[in-house]
């Protein structure tokens, strides 16, 4: 994720509009202290996203293939599981209070198009904005300000933030990475052999074959299954980590041990929810330049092309040191 000063001029323009509205200074402390990283807040819309999609139910990955309703209901959706999540009180006039001050919130799919009532006008607004396709979001506070907003004559007279004023918008964290959404982004080969089976595991097995040292969230496993016991389908004793041991393939979830793993293999270790799959060898002298992890007293790397299959080594279990 960028830094909070992700360039020299909106610092600037942050540091002015901070000391000038203490009420936008305390709102935005508020929320820094609360999710420093801004991980809560991509996991949030993250979640967000995947309950509309609903992938168990559907199938769906693609916002696109949501319906208008649906697509109309992701504000709503997200202003509630913000509130989840941070457990903002409810405000009087406005959604929240956030600090002891009434906060609006608006989410827009497309940036810049939030839709602001005009009882907000005067209020604080946190304005969130998320793209799939971009995998990237954005949110920062805004002092509402008639002088700042594009009056268009839409029948509820929402109104929106004019584009040369979208400098007064205050970021927490601005094109910052939004977890992926791997089956909207993998190859539509690839993604065409996974959907190929009618079997559940068949399917998963698939998914973790084509997709390698990548993150997979917890969503994507669902759609791809279309089945309750998703996350047994994952596992050993019949799942697809012992389906798929014989081609040399591990699959590393979030637990410490695993992570450990994945991180001296030179992997992004999966956060909550998420799997990394990735075809090992055993360690020889032509990979001497490789990182390698030990497992079961036998050193691993990272399988390069050359490598023939092998027998992958059983993963620790949870609460084993790597």
């Amino acid at each position: 994720m960028l830094p909070l000063d992700f360039s020299a001029a909106t610092s600037i323009a942050t540091a002015g509009a901070l000391s000038a509205d203490p009420e936008l200074a305390a709102v935005h402390e508020y929320l820094r202290q609360a999710d420093p990283t801004g991980q809560r807040f991509a996991n949030v819309l993250r979640d967000t996203i995947d309950q509309l999609l609903n992938g168990e139910a559907t199938g769906r990955y693609d916002w696109k293939r949501l319906f208008k309703t649906e697509k109309t209901h992701a504000g709503t959706l997200v202003e509630i599981n913000l509130q989840r999540e941070f457990k903002f009180s409810d405000g009087n006039t406005m959604d929240y209070r956030i600090a002891g001050i009434e906060v609006d919130c608006k989410y827009s799919q497309q940036f810049g198009g939030w839709m602001i009532p005009p009882e907000a006008v005067g209020h604080l607004c946190l304005l969130v904005w998320a793209d799939d396709y971009k995998s990237q979001w954005s949110a920062g506070v805004f002092r509402v300000r008639d002088e700042w907003l594009n009056h268009g004559g839409n029948r509820d007279l929402k109104l929106t933030v004019k584009a040369e004023h979208r400098s007064q918008i205050v970021w927490l964290w601005h094109n910052a990475d939004l977890p992926e959404n791997v089956l909207l982004h993998m190859d539509a080969e690839d993604r065409d052999a996974v959907f190929a089976s009618k079997s559940g595991q068949q399917r998963l097995n698939e998914l973790f074959l084509r997709v390698q040292q990548r993150r997979i969230g917890r969503n994507v496993i669902r759609t791809v299954a279309q089945q309750k016991d998703y996350m047994k389908r994952v596992r050993g004793n019949g799942g697809s980590r012992s389906a798929l041991r014989p081609a040399g393939i591990i699959i590393m979830g979030d637990y410490e041990s695993h992570r450990r793993i994945a991180e001296k293999l030179g992997l992004p270790p999966s956060r909550e929810g998420e799997f990394v799959s990735a075809r090992v060898a055993t360690a020889q002298s032509h990979h001497s330049h490789l990182p390698r992890v030990s497992i079961d007293g036998r050193d691993w790397v990272i399988a390069t092309a050359e490598d023939p299959p092998e027998m992958a080594p059983q993963l620790p279990p949870p609460s084993s040191l790597v």
